[in-house]
């Protein structure tokens, strides 16, 4: 609470501080252009004065006279001597500064008052001296005033601040509390919390479904491992039991030829469990999407047509009917190893478990914002539910008596899920699979 209300507080000391300039930077404008003002109105009153005594000294005083006679609280006041300093006319009680030019800050007199007015002298051709002044007072009332405004608004503004970083922190650290009392939850075991979103939209809302996202393919890749430690325990006692019966029987007999019959299907066993744990790992590597630092640009669409051209010959051989249908100029951001894999795992399980004759088609195609890349076939199908096929080791009914352990469509999902796509099983007739990837 502490480090979010200091970091809004120096946010509201920051506004605080640029109010103090803004409004320092309108004083000194404002206060500048009265001082023009008064400057301006001093000159003309200057000018007005000479032209209406323009048969000397004498004129002048008696323009003096005329303006005092009129007098009203916004009038000039003025002052005019002789070459010697004497005074001649105007009632402004000052003394007449020897240069002429404007003085900002002339002190005089009124009603016993000491008061400050901004000033111009002018010299006349016959040596006299004329002193127009105007009094400061406006300019100081207007600087009063502007500075009672920006303390006002400093305050509202300190106070806003202050407020907004109360508001702001309890509200921060309320959302905090939450996220906090969640992962402690989930660190103390409870692996199905998720971090509470608002459905605001907020900053918390996008970070909170980003961590949920992350704790989604946390327990999806430990339910892979228990998975995997579930299906090595199951799938491969069957292997391991036959291997061991193999050494068993070759320890126990006397014949050669029995035990070397023997070692020979306890070295068979033995490649199929390491072709099954190599098939495992590589899984396991491509779910952990370490293989995404090396994508790149890839055409599918020559890439399927190349495997293709590699599978017909032993396809027609074997009596098949290979169709493909690839659209042209396709890419995708994927690695190409792992796409060739994918395709050849499809071919080969069409080939594996369908009898001669059968239809295999491929296709290509790609539609608004995706790939999809379908190998489907007329044969019998799998017989059962397909909703677990994407799992090791799952097999459908009636692939039991045919090769392989059920690892060829996880790898294809994994493959899928690791370039930001889906697999799924199409429906019957025959069997065929849908890899949807994005592009």
């Amino acid at each position: 609470m502490k480090t979010t209300f200091g970091l809004v507080v120096l946010v509201a000391i920051g506004f605080g501080l640029a109010t103090l300039l803004v409004g320092g930077i309108a004083f000194e404008a404002v206060h500048e252009e009265l001082e023009q003002q008064l400057d301006h109105r001093v000159a003309a009153e200057t000018a007005a004065l000479i032209d209406e005594g323009d048969d000397g000294p004498s004129g002048v005083a008696s323009a003096i006279a005329r303006r005092e006679a009129a007098r009203s609280t916004a009038s000039l006041d003025y002052r005019l001597v002789d070459s010697a300093g004497r005074h001649v006319a105007g009632q402004l009680d000052t003394t007449v500064p020897r240069a002429p030019g404007y003085v900002e800050l002339l002190p005089y007199r009124r009603d016993g008052e000491q008061r400050i007015a901004q000033s111009l002298t002018t010299l006349l051709p016959s040596g006299h001296r004329l002193l127009v002044a105007a009094d400061r007072a406006v300019i100081d009332e207007m600087d009063a005033t502007m500075i009672r405004l920006f303390a006002v608004a400093l305050g509202v503004m300190l106070v806003l601040g202050v407020m907004a970083a109360w508001i702001v922190g309890a509200v921060t650290k309320s959302r905090l509390d939450r996220i906090d009392r969640t992962a402690l939850a989930i660190i103390d075991g409870d692996l199905e919390r998720r971090m509470p979103v608002t459905g605001q939209g907020d900053e918390f809302d996008r970070v909170a479904e980003t961590l949920n996202r992350m704790l989604d393919r946390i327990g999806g890749l430990m339910d892979n491992l228990r998975q995997v430690s579930s299906d090595v325990a199951h799938d491969l006692r069957t292997p391991l039991t036959r291997l061991h019966n193999r050494l068993d029987e070759a320890m126990e007999s006397d014949d050669r030829l029995v035990q070397r019959a023997a070692i020979e299907a306890a070295s068979s066993e033995a490649r199929e469990l390491l072709d099954i744990f190599a098939a495992l790992l590589r899984i396991a590597e491509v779910e952990g999407l370490g293989s995404r630092v090396s994508f790149g640009q890839v055409s599918i669409s020559e890439l399927v047509d190349g495997i293709i051209e590699t599978y017909r010959p032993d396809l027609e051989a074997g009596g098949y009917e290979l169709i493909a249908n690839i659209q042209p100029g396709i890419f995708v951001t994927g690695d190409r190893r792992l796409l060739q894999q994918l395709l050849t795992n499809l071919l080969d399980n069409a080939i594996t478990h369908t009898p001669n004759g059968t239809r295999v088609q491929v296709t290509l195609e790609q539609q608004v914002g995706v790939v999809r890349l379908i190998v489907a076939d007329n044969g019998p199908g799998v017989g059962g539910g397909t909703a677990n096929l994407f799992e090791r080791f799952t097999r459908g009914e009636r692939s039991r008596t045919t090769p392989g352990h059920g690892l060829g469509l996880a790898m294809v999902a994994a493959i899928a899920t690791a370039h930001t796509g889906t697999a799924r099983i199409t429906p019957p007739p025959g069997f065929g699979v849908e890899v949807r990837l994005a592009h």
